[in-house]
């Protein structure tokens, strides 16, 4: 390979990374759109200018089969061929598709803009629950975990004298026979 080429092995990997993100059940094989838009902006393929987020969506509209909602590895650098020259405007098809790789190879799905758990003192104070009194105080057990439904509904106990003898021939055998 040239100087400075990326191996499609790479680029392969940050497809297996990208196609399993936000999904439990994926294998690595297949990306959905949702997953191959998201490698376009994050590893910067979408610069707002040259590709925008509606090119990506078209290309990967184009290059997937017409009932299918996945890409394989090889659709993808399908995709990526046709990306490279719009990206990359004024170089060649195969000098493009490099500069590409090399945007893509060794990234992985960036988490920002995630959420994280809030630190505050008033967040804490409102959520210890070893300060609750009352009702609320009911609802969760000694280690502060709720205790789901029977915390917040009384259920009732069946297990009382009438509720033992239903059905068990006392008083429904006697007015049968009368």
């Amino acid at each position: 390979m040239a100087e400075g080429s990326v191996s499609v092995a790479e680029v392969e990997t940050a497809f297996k990374k990208f196609a399993i993100h936000g999904d439990t059940k994926a294998t690595g094989k297949e990306m959905n759109g949702k997953n191959f838009a998201k490698l376009c902006k994050d590893c910067r393929v979408i610069d707002g200018k040259n590709v925008t987020a509606t090119d990506v969506d078209i290309v990967f509209t184009k290059v997937k089969a017409k009932t299918a909602r996945v890409i394989a590895f090889e659709q993808f650098s399908q995709a990526l061929s046709e990306l490279a020259p719009k990206r990359f405007k004024g170089k060649g098809q195969e000098e493009a598709l490099q500069q590409l790789y090399g945007l893509i190879a060794g990234k992985e799905p960036a988490n920002a803009g995630v959420t994280k758990v809030a630190k505050a003192a008033a967040v804490d104070r409102l959520t210890d629950t070893t300060k609750f009194t009352g009702a609320h105080k009911e609802r969760f057990d000694e280690s502060g975990k709720g205790k789901g439904k029977a915390g917040r509904v009384d259920i009732p106990d069946a297990s009382g004298y009438v509720g033992a003898y239903k059905g068990k021939g006392t008083y429904e055998d006697k007015v049968k026979e009368a």
